[in-house]
């Protein structure tokens, strides 16, 4: 994957996968940057990322969670590609459109071929949104023939 820094706008200064489509087009897009506190992943809710209900969608925040596996770990898999094999999460309250979020987390354990993270995501206000943790699964980045 390309790590691609955005020039404009409110996330100036981040990283995305401008390469992964689902991530940064469907889902996000979704940043990311390592600050004093250590890796940190965000996006700005839109209209797109809301329910029926009018907060954002479940299969939204897991998405912004799967992501920041990678951006919490980023270190941890130079010069590998990587899967997630093993996910889960936990709902704690509900956001709604125009709030930015951001994840944070630790890294339980890196091993020859997997990764162990967890972290959280929150609200403007600090407010814990969604609890997750996850596994990724590194793999030897391929040469293009």
């Amino acid at each position: 994957m390309t790590k691609t820094i955005e020039k404009s706008g409110e996330f100036a200064g981040w990283f995305t996968w401008t390469d992964d489509p689902y991530e940064h087009e469907t889902a996000g897009p979704f940043y990311f940057k390592v600050d004093e506190q250590g890796p940190v992943a965000a996006f700005r809710v839109e209209r797109k990322h809301l329910n029926a209900n009018g907060v954002v969608h479940g299969g939204c925040l897991m998405s912004f969670a799967d992501f920041a596996l990678f951006a919490l770990g980023h270190g941890t898999t130079e010069g590998f590609t990587g899967v997630t094999v093993a996910f889960s999460s936990e709902f704690v309250d509900a956001v709604v459109e125009n709030e930015r979020l951001e994840a944070r987390g630790d890294i339980l354990r890196d091993g020859g071929s997997l990764s162990f993270i967890r972290g959280i995501v929150s609200g403007e206000d600090g407010r814990p949104v969604l609890n997750f943790s996850g596994t990724i699964k590194k793999r030897r980045e391929r040469k293009p023939l």
